[in-house]
């Protein structure tokens, strides 16, 4: 099976890598990333003109890519720069559209690709530990159209949104996966409480309730009471985003161990020649490789299987970047020494961002589950 990437897809890697660093670097972007804003709207359209967006969906709805290994290469090329822009809720939100959205409804990605709203996913919940099914808050029928109480946790740039998709309970237990529904919200709807605060490695996220907000009976996304499936389709979207993301950052951060090794001195010599550390570089070059290989599976599955076999490469990419991305940024922090943890060093950037993606859509502790229990479904 040849895995090469297409004369687009390098092209497209090419011009994004290059933008992000000329544009995007370290300094400028933790300006950005730890700053009220947690982005730039300015270059969230430049990317969006660069066809950073464009490239998570397919033609027919309007993009020019929508395939695994199109995502893998916008994200990656995101990861090395450890761009801190909310595409990620473009493609949850927009690939939502995808699946499930009338015409009418669709017409909302033309927004999104063009980089004219910030669009996030609303499904967490205090106390759901990553499970899709736990979902208690509830949208009931009210006339015409329905109303949405309830609460939201850790949307990312949930208080910059302009489109929400919020997923209810519209019947069924708080546990159960029939009974959810999803709903496209404007995140300035009446009844919608926002508490924003800066996230650990920089951008934004908020805490959301809703109290008593109507919407229009034209706000349901999809079948009522069938939200789970959409769910678990656009999370299988966010985890290999997010894996091809890890990989990106972790080769950034390899590289800058290597240049540190080459050129610190001690004793006289070069400290990458010592033994000791060489066997821990080559374990890291390993292990990289390792989780490039899972994310390249999981690109490939993420169009070519369905069902269990789909959901295992996902799980099995995001647990192993999970474990991967950790051992990297301890490794290369420790081989490091205490410069490795200053603010001014990029390394302890990327440190921190390869960290928290693993707890993004399912630490690696919830997706080996994951991958066991999918294993014991029958094919």
């Amino acid at each position: 099976m040849n895995f090469e990437h297409t004369e687009d897809r390098r092209m497209l890697a090419d011009t994004l890598n290059r933008f992000v660093s000329e544009q995007y670097g370290i300094e400028h972007r933790n300006r950005l990333a730890y700053g009220e804003e947690g982005h730039s709207p300015g270059l969230y359209a430049q990317f969006a003109e660069l066809g950073a967006i464009g490239a998570l969906f397919p033609e027919s709805a309007g993009g020019f890519g929508g395939v695994g290994f199109d995502i893998s290469v916008v994200f990656e090329a995101l990861g090395r720069g450890i761009v801190a822009e909310p595409l990620l809720g473009a493609l949850v939100v927009g690939q939502a559209l995808v699946a499930a959205g009338t015409d009418a409804q669709q017409q909302r990605l033309e927004d999104i690709i063009a980089g004219s709203v910030v669009a996030a996913l609303a499904h967490d919940e205090p106390g759901s530990h990553y499970e899709l099914s736990h979902v208690a808050t509830t949208a009931a029928r009210a006339g015409g159209g329905w109303v949405l109480n309830g609460a939201k946790g850790v949307v990312a740039f949930g208080e910059k949104a302009g489109l929400l998709l919020v997923s209810a309970r519209t019947s069924g237990g708080q546990y159960d996966e029939a009974g959810i529904s999803l709903f496209l919200v404007d995140g300035g709807a009446a009844g919608i409480a926002r508490r924003g605060y800066q996230c650990f490695e920089g951008g934004r996220g908020a805490e959301l309730t809703f109290s008593d907000v109507h919407l229009p009976a034209d706000a349901l996304l999809g079948a009522e009471g069938l939200g789970h499936a959409v769910l678990e389709r656009i999370q299988g979207y966010a985890l290999l985003a997010l894996a091809s993301e890890s990989v990106g950052a972790m080769d950034v951060a390899k590289q800058f161990t290597l240049e540190y090794l080459q050129t610190r001195k001690q004793f006289g010599v070069a400290i990458g020649t010592f033994q000791a550390l060489q066997h821990r570089m080559a374990d890291v070059l390993l292990e990289v490789e390792q989780a490039r290989s899972a994310v390249i599976n999981a690109a490939d599955a993420i169009d070519n299987a369905t069902g269990a076999a789909r959901e295992k490469a996902l799980s099995a990419a995001k647990y192993t970047v999970g474990c991967v991305g950790t051992k990297v940024a301890q490794e290369s922090i420790q081989m490091h020494g205490g410069i490795g943890m200053t603010w001014e060093l990029p390394l302890a950037h990327y440190a921190k961002r390869l960290v928290m993606i693993d707890h993004q859509f399912g630490d690696e502790d919830h997706h080996l589950a994951r991958f066991i229990a999918l294993g014991r479904q029958r094919p």
